[in-house]
């Protein structure tokens, strides 16, 4: 049927089916007695890269795999739809979803192309087709001259593209991604992090979701980042706002370090914030700057300075809360390097604070 001979409302319909990512409506998912995921809420838009972060057990893999289709827990209720169709009931392969594990799971007898031909052949493509999609995927993730190599072959980094590759090749609704680069070393990890982010950038259309615990694939890869805590969501906001405006305490140190000082400390007598008793002042470390004994706002002792190669991180024993340094860092070079039992002051401008719930 054309569009135009469609009803407003149906046109409406079929406009938002073509643009809508995905949207989860009060999920709750229990194992026993244990509930995992509570009365859960989500959307999220066409062409955006979520990431998911949170402690062990906070529900951020069971929120991905009821969307993959495959919790099976005790007690089950909430809907899913992508893409403007429901697909609560529907079962996982019929879902057109990419999957990437950490593990990646490549069939380790079958080449690289055939890795990736995969799930086409399981959807009967004719070969031509195959091959045509198969090269493209393979191009994006720049393999292209590797579809004769097989898995062992290949480096952890180059394996993960594979997967990858995959996972692409179907052109999927929605990208999943659990944990995917918990499996790379360091420098490695940091790679192929830039390198999923230029592959959303060619790609961005593509709805990504991706479960993690490290917080810097949320600082680099997200639009936005869902932070869960017992399976509730703690905050959802852009990467800066959950780092410069945490609604609590668990936010701030979740996404780095901060401090959290009792309001008095920060703020002088006569200020309406001097006898906040509900919140806390939180100051990331990087705000601080260390001053000459006298010109800033707080005066203390340098309990320690740890060298990170770039940076210092140094701890400050204050008078005014003795017992409890708080952390200041700061870039080496830029100053003197300071020296462990030096008295010294701390500056801070006003909107480096943020009140916050415990």
């Amino acid at each position: 049927m054309s569009t135009l001979a469609l009803s407003p409302a149906a046109r409406e319909e079929r406009s938002l089916a073509a643009t809508s990512g995905v949207r989860i409506e009060r999920l709750t998912v229990r194992f026993g007695a244990r509930t995992v995921l509570d009365d859960l809420t989500l959307d999220i838009e066409r062409g955006e890269f979520l990431t998911v972060l949170g402690r062990s057990g906070c529900g951020k893999t069971t929120l991905l795999r009821f969307i993959a289709g495959f919790v099976n827990a005790d007690a089950l209720a909430g809907t899913l739809s992508i893409a403007g169709r429901d697909l609560t009931h529907v079962a996982a392969h019929r879902r057109n979803l990419g999957l990437l594990f950490q593990n990646y799971a490549l069939f380790p007898h079958l080449s690289v192309f055939d890795n990736v031909a995969f799930g086409l052949r399981a959807r009967k493509l004719k070969a031509a087709e195959i091959a045509r999609r198969v090269a493209d995927a393979l191009k994006l993730v720049q393999l292209a001259d590797a579809g004769h190599v097989m898995p062992a072959q290949l480096s952890g980094g180059m394996q993960q593209r594979v997967a990858l590759a995959r996972a692409l090749v179907i052109e999927p609704d929605v990208l999943l991604l659990d944990e995917p680069l918990s499996a790379l070393d360091a420098n490695l990890r940091a790679s192929v992090r830039s390198e999923l982010k230029a592959l959303h950038e060619r790609l961005p259309n593509l709805t990504i979701v991706c479960v993690t615990h490290d917080q810097d694939d949320a600082l680099v890869l997200s639009d936005r980042t869902l932070l869960m805590r017992d399976g509730r969501i703690a905050q959802l906001g852009s990467p800066r706002e959950l780092y410069d405006a945490p609604n609590d305490g668990f936010v701030a140190r979740y996404l780095g370090a901060a401090n959290l000082l009792p309001p008095r400390v920060v703020y002088p007598v006569g200020d309406a914030r001097h006898d906040e008793r509900e919140r806390l002042a939180c100051i990331r470390p990087e705000r601080f700057a260390i001053a000459p004994l006298g010109e800033g706002a707080l005066h203390g002792t340098i309990a320690s300075v740890d060298w990170y190669g770039a940076a210092l991180s140094i701890a400050v024993a204050l008078d005014a809360l003795p017992g409890e340094p708080v952390l200041v860092t700061m870039q080496r070079g830029h100053a003197r390097m300071p020296e462990k039992g030096a008295r010294v002051s701390l500056r801070f401008e006003a909107d480096d604070v943020v009140l916050v719930r415990p």
